[in-house]
């Protein structure tokens, strides 16, 4: 499978979920397909862990023992490209998915996990996530441009008149 990335290297995914076999399956599946995975087994470890390196993606359980996942959305830094985070439930209700989504959540699975589902989750994210860099970068260009452009116009509409 071919993994797209933002930067060098392979995408970086941070797995947050305090049931110690779903990480091992999680960090298999993902190593397996071309991703580099990390993990934390509680909400203090992963906005440690977030705060010390930047990840593509967050796999994120929303039943935390120390904070509620949709809580813990809110705490990752912001960075630029900005981190995708995915919440995932083994009690999904509409309710959750909506307060999720309107806390910051970019995508939200079910559990018992499906791995195929997963990974073209994380695809489709590290997309979103390519869309949203390259506008950003495109902004910024033009924004240099212009900031060029008014600063010529201001040099050479204020340079003296010499005869």
């Amino acid at each position: 499978m071919s993994v797209g990335n933002s930067g060098a290297g392979k995408p970086s995914v941070l797995i947050v979920d305090d049931e110690a076999g779903i990480r091992k399956l999680l960090t298999t599946a993902l190593n397996e397909n071309g991703f580099s995975s990390d993990s934390a087994e509680n909400g203090a470890e992963a906005i440690k862990k977030a705060n010390e390196r930047y990840y593509n993606l967050a796999l994120i359980d929303i039943m935390l023992p120390d904070i509620n996942g949709v809580e813990l959305l809110a705490k990752f830094k912001p960075t630029r490209p900005r981190t995708r985070k995915i919440i995932m439930t083994g009690n999904p209700s509409l309710q959750n998915a909506v307060e999720a989504l309107n806390k910051g959540a970019d995508a939200y699975l079910m559990k018992p996990l499906d791995i195929a589902k997963v990974l073209a989750t994380l695809e489709e994210q590290l997309g979103k996530q390519k869309e949203q860099k390259d506008t950003m970068l495109k902004l910024l260009e033009t924004g240099r441009i212009r900031a060029r452009v008014e600063l010529i116009g201001r040099d050479t509409s204020e340079t003296p008149d010499v005869h």
